[in-house]
This record gives structure tokens, C-alpha cells and sequence, in this order.
């Protein structure tokens, strides 16, 4: 194993087993602040691992509906990105096409509660190419998030994830869904695959319906626990058609646009 190979195990080691102790306020970033005991990214994606329970990410929650001032279950996951408005979050396409009613974002949630508050969706940005005929390549979704009512972006809340385009693959990556049926998030560390020319693959059972939508986080920082979201859990299958595999649309050009049209600015602000 090369010594990069194992500078890149120990920090990842470090910061999901031992936490990620930033404060999002300041520092833009999201904290991993209660970390699963034993949970170790493998030396080679084919490993056997599963995802573990803990107590949710700053800035990655759950998706809901939300009808008469009361939440539904949560469908999907999603996560704050940073933007120069600080209002957007990003999910798989397939995860808000067709939803009736209003879309809310809970982040950290976790066992019930919604420490950081309840973010009404106000917008969705999708690609022409997913509107005309969902092709997986194109199972991404930015969100604009509502303002708190005192006027406050959400990523002065939560913090926010970088936005990572045409990053090299193999990564080792963290990823975070919310399970359907389930009230803790899930979080496991593996190694990319190179699925196809576009679509990445993670390895590690764990990730069942309403893990959608949820960020592939590489180069997670141990000192500001900032990541850069490479791709979300959707993309061929929605995903994944067993809980032990995940796909994603890896992020390219087409991305980088669809974010652009959504934050209103150049690709130079990613």
C-alpha cells in the first residue's frame, strides 16, 4: 500500500472514528460530532462492510413532506452545498420528481427531533435531460432552501459541503443516508468504483430506501470536517437495487451548469 494509500486511512480513520469536532457557524463546514465506535474504511472497495447508526451530520438531513404543519416520514436525504447565497442543497433528481405537497428539509435529524430546524424547499433545479427522459446520468437535484424567519440562510446554520467536479476516482469517501423507517442517519467509509464513464459505485450494506440522495463526502477535512460532495446515492438503478450497493451519477460539466443556474452564478464560485 502506497504511502498516500495510508495517509488518506489514517485521516479518514481519525476523523469518523474519533469525530470531527468543527463548529459549523464559523467555520462553513459539517461536523461529524458523534461518530460510530469501530467503523473503518476498507484498503480496497471490495471489502464486505455496513453502514452504522450515529448521530447525523450539521449539514446533511432528511427529506419530508410536510402538509398542515405536520411532517410525513421522511423520503430521501440531502445535503447543504455551499453556495454564494448559502440556500442550497443538494439531493438525487428522482427523490423530488412527483412529490405532491411541500418539500422540507430537516438537517441533523436524528431520533425524532430537528435541532437545526425545519427548511422549507422553495425551488428545485433539475436537467433538461432528466425532464425529458430521467436518464441516470442526470439523477441530481439542487434545492433552494427558504431563509429562517429571521432572514437567515441556512448554510450560517448548518454549514455546507463543497461542490467536487470531475474529482479523481477512485476516492475514499464517506457516505451518510437516512433509511426509511429509520430515525438515525447511517454513515460507512469505503472506496469508489468505477462503475461506467459516468456512474461511480460504493460498496457497503446499510443502504436501503431513503439513503437516496445522500453525498459521497471525499477529502472530509479533520480540522474544519468539511467534505466535497462527489456524487449522490441515484443515478443507475435510483441507486442501487440491494441495500450492499450504491451508484451515483458521478459530478461532471453538466453539474457544474445545473449548479450555476441554481446558485445564479459562474461555475468559477464552486
Amino acid at each position: 500500500m502506497s504511502q498516500r494509500v495510508r495517509v488518506l486511512l489514517a485521516l479518514t480513520l481519525a476523523g469518523v472514528c474519533g469525530g470531527l469536532l468543527a463548529t459549523p457557524k464559523s467555520v462553513g463546514a459539517a461536523a461529524i460530532t458523534h461518530s460510530p465506535a469501530g467503523l473503518a474504511p476498507a484498503e480496497t472497495p471490495t471489502a464486505s462492510l455496513t453502514a452504522q447508526n450515529f448521530d447525523g451530520v450539521a449539514a446533511v438531513g432528511a427529506l419530508f413532506t410536510m402538509n398542515s404543519g405536520t411532517l410525513g416520514p421522511h423520503f430521501c436525504t440531502a445535503t447543504v452545498v455551499h453556495s454564494p447565497q448559502g440556500d442550497l442543497a443538494v439531493t438525487a433528481a428522482h427523490c423530488v420528481t412527483g412529490q405532491k405537497g411541500q418539500i422540507v428539509f430537516v438537517p441533523a435529524y436524528a431520533n425524532g427531533k430537528e435541532p437545526l430546524g425545519v427548511w422549507p424547499v422553495t425551488g428545485i433545479y433539475t436537467d433538461q435531460a432528466w425532464q425529458s427522459s430521467q436518464d441516470p446520468d442526470h439523477d441530481v437535484a439542487f434545492l433552494r432552501l427558504s431563509d429562517s424567519r429571521e432572514g437567515v440562510p441556512i448554510e450560517d446554520v448548518t454549514g455546507a459541503e463543497l461542490l467536487g467536479v470531475d474529482t479523481d476516482q477512485p476516492a475514499l469517501v464517506q457516505v451518510v443516508g437516512y433509511p426509511d423507517g429509520d430515525d438515525q442517519p447511517v454513515l460507512c467509509a469505503n472506496w469508489t468504483k468505477t462503475f461506467s464513464p459516468t456512474q461511480l459505485e460504493f460498496d457497503c450494506g446499510g443502504y436501503t430506501d431513503g439513503t437516496s440522495g445522500g453525498p459521497l463526502l471525499a477529502d472530509v477535512s479533520l480540522s474544519t470536517g468539511r467534505g466535497t460532495i462527489t456524487a449522490v446515492i441515484g443515478g443507475y438503478e435510483q441507486g442501487g437495487d440491494t441495500p450492499d450497493v450504491s451508484y451515483g451519477a458521478a459530478f461532471g460539466p453538466a453539474v457544474a451548469s445545473l449548479y450555476q443556474s441554481a446558485a445564479g452564478t459562474s461555475t468559477s464560485g464552486l
